[in-house]
């Protein structure tokens, strides 16, 4: 698995990129809320990535952040009918911030808005992370839906981004919950990445 790039940008268009590395150039798919935190041609550069291998070809989808290459993941795994394609063209047409605020509020108008969705889609995107994998309650408990606090304490933001990240990987909100906070009454660092690791190797010996 191809997890970022670091090299030389050696040409960039609103839709992809081509990033040289050590003297072979990687082609990447981006949206277009990452082509605009690119630097000048020529200039160094860092992309997160994602590798989709089909039987036809191997192709990278980069981002600027965690926070879309996550969604665009999301977007792939938990949503039928929703590809590569229309998961580049919701990164462009909404901050994922947004996106978040208006699933956990099931606006299907706003996000129909965004261009090639439509409202069936915008039905489905809000009925599959909301009933199937319980998306829309952990991004509820993180801050990003109505009548929610602004500021979260370290501990439960840490939380919050482990438990999205289980569900991102096909666990179930309320074991992957019930993981992390074994984790944190057992003393462990609040740090994402080592409750993730922690709570993958629990939820692997149940």
């Amino acid at each position: 698995m191809i997890t970022f790039l670091r090299g030389r940008l050696t040409e960039s268009l609103p839709d992809r990129l081509t990033v040289d590395v050590q003297g072979v150039g990687y082609e990447v798919y981006v949206p277009l809320s990452t082509y605009d935190r690119l630097p000048a041609e020529g200039q160094e550069v860092k992309i997160l990535t994602h590798l989709l291998v089909r039987e036809d070809a191997h192709m990278l989808y980069g981002f600027a952040t965690d926070e879309e290459r996550d969604l665009f993941r999301l977007l792939l795994n938990r949503v039928t009918g929703v590809g590569p394609k229309m998961a580049l063209a919701i990164l462009a047409g909404m901050a994922v911030r947004d996106f978040k605020r208006h699933v956990v509020q099931g606006d299907v108008t706003a996000l129909s808005k965004i261009s090639g969705v439509g409202k069936k889609t915008a039905e489905r995107i809000i009925f599959e992370l909301k009933d199937k994998v319980g998306v829309t309650d952990a991004w509820k408990d993180s801050g990003e839906g109505p009548g929610t606090k602004a500021a979260q304490s370290p501990e439960q933001a840490a939380l919050n981004d482990a438990v999205l990240a289980l569900i991102n990987l096909g666990y179930k909100q309320v074991e992957a919950q019930k993981a992390v906070k074994k984790l944190l009454e057992e003393g462990s660092s609040p740090e994402p990445s080592t409750l993730l690791r922690g709570a993958l190797r629990l939820l692997s010996q149940s």
